[in-house]
C-alpha cells in the first residue's frame, strides 16, 4: 500500500442518512487501499454524522462546516483544502463506486500529461428498480476539449483528478454555480491536460426525484448562459468554432426544454433554428413524441 499514491475521496454531506452507509462502504471495499475520506458535514440535522463516526478507521476524517453552505461547489472547495492526497475524487452520498474503480483508474496517471481519468457509469432508477448504462458509445480520451463542448459526458462520481492539475487552475470549483460546477472545472482542465478513461462503468448514480426535475434543467441552462458570457473574455475560447460549439450546446438544451414545456408551434420554430445535424434529428423526433414519453427520457 505504501507504494500506492494517496487518493483523497471528497464526500460532501447534508442530511444524507438514507444512503450514506452504501457510499462509505463502496470506498472501504475498494481493492485499491491507499485512500482517505474527507467527509465534510454541511451542518446535517439528521443521523449522518453518527453514521460516519461509527466507522473505526483512521482513513475516515470528519470535518463540519461552521455554518450551513448553500452551494455544493463552495463546500467542495472547503473540503479540498483538507485533502492531502496526490489525487482527488468525489462521491455524493446517494451514489456509490464499483469496488475496482480506483485500482483501474490510478495506473492511467502513469502518463504525466494525464490530468483526469473518468469512466462510464450505471444510472440506477430508484422507483423502477432498474439500471441503465449512461453512455453506450466509446468514451473519448486525449485532448478532448472539443468533445466535451460538443457532448459533455463526464459523470461526477467517475472522475479522479491529479492534484497538480487542480492546483494549476486559477480557482477550483466556481462557487457561483449550483448545477454546472463539474462541467466548468473539467472544461478548464481539458484545455491543458490530457484526459484518460475506463470504458466500463466505475460508479452507480442513483436517479430520484431530487435530481431529475425540470427546474434543475432550467437552472442548468441559465448557468450555462452565464458561463458562456464569461468565456467571451477567455483566450482559450477565442476561436469561432469553439465558441459556436458552446452556443449550439445551449440552444440544443433550450430547444429540448421548450418541447417539454411549450406548444408545438413555438417549439418547432426553435428547433428549426438548429443547424442540420444528428441533434436536430433528435429534436424533431422529440417534437413528435407524446410529452409523457419524452419526460421519461433522462439524458437529452
Amino acid at each position: 500500500m505504501s507504494d500506492q499514491p494517496l487518493v483523497s475521496v471528497i464526500i460532501n454531506c447534508f442530511n444524507g442518512e438514507k444512503y450514506l452507509q452504501k457510499a462509505i462502504d463502496s470506498v472501504i471495499s475498494q481493492t485499491y487501499k491507499n485512500w482517505e475520506i474527507i467527509f465534510f458535514d454541511n451542518r446535517s440535522s439528521d443521523a449522518s454524522a453518527g453514521i460516519f463516526k461509527k466507522y473505526k478507521d483512521d482513513r475516515l476524517k470528519y470535518y463540519i462546516a461552521s455554518t450551513h453552505i448553500e452551494i455544493l461547489y463552495k463546500a467542495r472547495n472547503y473540503a479540498l483544502e483538507k485533502a492531502s492526497g496526490e489525487f482527488f475524487a468525489f462521491l455524493d452520498v446517494d451514489d456509490w463506486w464499483h469496488s475496482q474503480k480506483l485500482e483501474k483508474q490510478i495506473p492511467l496517471f502513469k502518463d504525466p500529461k494525464v490530468g483526469l481519468v473518468y469512466g462510464n457509469l450505471w444510472q440506477v432508477f430508484e422507483k423502477k428498480n432498474k439500471r441503465k448504462l449512461y453512455r453506450k458509445k466509446l468514451l473519448p480520451k486525449g485532448m478532448i476539449l472539443n468533445d466535451l463542448l460538443d457532448d459533455y459526458l463526464i459523470g461526477s462520481p467517475t472522475y479522479v483528478i491529479r492534484k497538480k492539475a487542480l492546483k494549476g487552475l486559477k480557482y477550483y470549483f466556481n462557487d457561483k454555480f449550483h448545477i454546472i460546477g463539474d462541467f466548468d472545472l473539467n472544461i478548464r482542465l481539458s484545455c491543458d491536460w490530457k484526459f484518460d478513461c475506463i470504458q466500463e462503468p466505475v460508479a452507480f448514480v442513483r436517479i430520484h426525484g431530487k435530481n431529475i426535475s425540470l427546474l434543475n434543467r432550467d437552472k442548468e441552462i441559465n448557468e450555462l448562459k452565464i458561463w458562456h458570457e464569461e468565456m467571451r473574455n477567455n483566450t482559450i475560447f477565442n476561436s469561432q468554432s469553439k465558441f459556436s460549439q458552446i452556443s449550439l450546446m445551449i440552444l440544443y438544451l433550450e430547444a429540448m426544454q421548450n418541447i417539454l414545456e411549450n406548444g408545438f408551434k413555438k417549439s418547432l420554430l426553435m428547433v428549426l433554428k438548429y443547424p442540420t445535424s444528428i441533434k436536430k434529428i433528435k429534436l424533431l423526433i422529440a417534437l413528435l413524441l407524446p410529452k409523457f414519453i419524452l419526460k421519461k427520457i433522462k439524458n437529452y
